[in-house]
């Protein structure tokens, strides 16, 4: 098989288009392997540039794909699936062109010329509600005309067409007994398939939450939810998610085995290393740090039950996703072997989209506990203890003569927020702080929850003074952003202070001279920003 470029969004789509066209052409099963490859390659760059809508429908489409890869007699398929699949495929290219800038028309045949198109995302937002004065949706409606995005609202009888697709939809419920709303978000989803679609204000009940999922909506948020959490769920769609790859231990004595193996993993894109002796096992796990083991069951020296065993007695590799690989089909060993610390059994010889599945499944939750543990759960930022440790890391890594900032930041009279208005409304006020620095700061920059009310940043390549300076125009900005209340919408402030590196060359010392440059702040008068001596 042929390797998928490495990163290009177009280099995807003609990756795709032309593969298929190649199947067409010669019905080779190979071919419609490689097919499915370019398909799970273009879902994952989805993922990463958080489009769920388009990659629903790349999901989509592979579900039906996967359905024909187990059969080598099913191919070439007959005329009847074939034109099944290009509807889907056209339906997917379809949704590509209106959901992103127009790009230059390009010939079949021409290769791309572009090593990466940005996607530039829609700020449209369409709030579809029972009146044009309802509460909740002027609520959502200011807050994010603050962020800037394009807010649209629409009856639930309105189903707009011919207009550019937007990011995100939101129902708020019709309170209309005449009113069909599981058919109308029908019609929202077929108008608008790239979109992400959100109910407001559903009971707690699984039943009519499963009836909105199959009429189209992605996500449904509970009544007794804060309704100005969409908000942060919106924000999150327009941030790109940038992983490191994924990393495969191969524990293998097969040299022609690994190979396959190796060969399957960088066709989707994985990074893989190969040992074929168990022995050089933890040399190597300290070495190269993997997501996951693909373990041979049966090697010199010892098997990979054995293995397993040894390294689930290790703390620091208790929790690492293992997949014993082996020809072996009884089903009372392979329960032994996963009950002494596996976590799958593939048999061999191995289907390679199902083990590319397998990996990037467990990889993926894998990844999501780790950062489970290290994310403040109210706002999404790092929390106390990972905010601590990357500053540590950042300063340790600087060098002497490495340039950053470091800034505190605290809402001021946050305690009398709480408690006028209770702790929900505080809570927003947190997260409407946390959504702004999210959305005015870099992707590389450090930003923590650091505790209560106050909050962590870390500014690589940035002096004090422009720290500073870029820290009060979001002190500005948050000054004027309204957080809702049932009474209508309060103002909050914060202070800020600054100190920078190498004057202060420890993370200890950078946090206790951005702490000292706060306490200047609120003692001046709070709602500015300070920098350490």
């Amino acid at each position: 098989m042929s390797t998928l470029p490495p990163h290009p969004f177009e280099d995807r789509l003609y990756a795709l288009r032309s593969r298929w066209e190649h199947y067409v052409a010669d019905g080779q099963l190979e071919q419609f392997i490689e097919f499915a490859v370019a398909l799970n390659s273009l879902a994952e760059h989805f993922s990463r540039l958080r489009l769920p809508g388009l990659v629903r429908l790349c999901e989509g489409l592979e579900n039906a794909v996967l359905k024909h890869i187990g059969d080598p007699s099913a191919h070439p398929l007959g005329p009847k699936e074939l034109v099944a699949l290009q509807r889907q495929l056209d339906a997917l290219f379809g949704s590509v062109s209106t959901s992103r800038p127009a790009a230059p028309v390009r010939r079949n045949d021409e290769r791309p010329s572009v090593r990466d198109n940005e996607w530039v995302k829609p700020r449209a937002v369409w709030v579809v509600t029972a009146g044009r004065e309802d509460e909740v949706a002027d609520a959502l409606s200011r807050q994010l005309r603050f962020f800037g995005f394009q807010v649209t609202l629409l009856s639930w009888r309105e189903v707009p067409s011919g207009h550019e697709m937007p990011l995100a939809v939101l129902f708020i419920p019709a309170r209309d007994a005449g009113l069909d709303e599981l058919q109308q978000i029908a019609a929202f989803r077929a108008a608008c398939p790239a979109s992400q679609l959100f109910y407001l204000g559903v009971a707690a009940v699984i039943d009519p939450i499963v009836a909105l999922m199959r009429a189209g909506i992605d996500v449904a948020i509970p009544a007794d939810e804060q309704p100005a959490m969409v908000v942060n769920r919106i924000l999150d769609l327009i941030q790109t998610e940038e992983q490191d790859k994924y990393r495969v231990l191969v524990v293998e004595d097969s040299r022609v085995a690994a190979t396959l193996i190796r060969r399957t993993l960088a066709e989707h894109g994985i990074d893989s290393h190969a040992i074929s002796d168990p022995g050089t096992l933890l040399e190597t796990l300290r070495d190269y740090r993997p997501d996951l083991i693909l373990m041979d069951m049966y090697m010199p020296r010892f098997n990979g039950v054995e293995a397993t065993r040894v390294l689930r007695q290790m703390s620091a590799y208790q929790t690492l996703p293992i997949v014993y690989l082996s020809g072996e089909s009884d089903t009372a060993m392979q329960v032994e072997a996963l009950r002494l610390g596996g976590d799958q059994f593939l048999i061999k010889p191995f289907n390679p989209v199902l083990l590319a599945a397998v990996v990037k499944t467990k990889i993926g939750r894998f990844r999501e506990m780790q950062r489970s543990t290290q994310v403040d759960g109210l706002t999404g930022l790092l929390n106390h203890s990972a905010a601590k440790a990357r500053l540590k890391a950042m300063t340790e890594g600087a060098g002497p003569d490495g340039r950053f900032t470091v800034a505190m930041l605290d809402i001021d009279h946050f305690k009398s927020i709480n408690d006028t208005y209770g702790h929900p409304v505080g809570d927003q006020v947190i997260r409407g702080l946390a959504w702004l620095l999210k959305a005015r700061l870099r992707e590389g920059d450090l930003i923590g929850r650091y505790g209560g009310e106050e909050f962590i940043v870390a500014l690589p390549g940035t002096d004090p003074a422009l720290a500073q300076s870029v820290l009060d125009r979001i002190r500005t900005d948050f000054a004027a952003l309204p957080h809702t209340h049932p009474g209508g919408a309060l103002y909050a402030t914060f202070s800020a202070g600054v100190s920078g590196h190498p004057a202060f060359d420890t993370a200890a010392a950078l946090t206790e001279a951005a702490d000292n440059a706060l306490l200047r702040a609120k003692s001046l008068g709070r709602n500015r920003v300070e920098t350490a001596d």
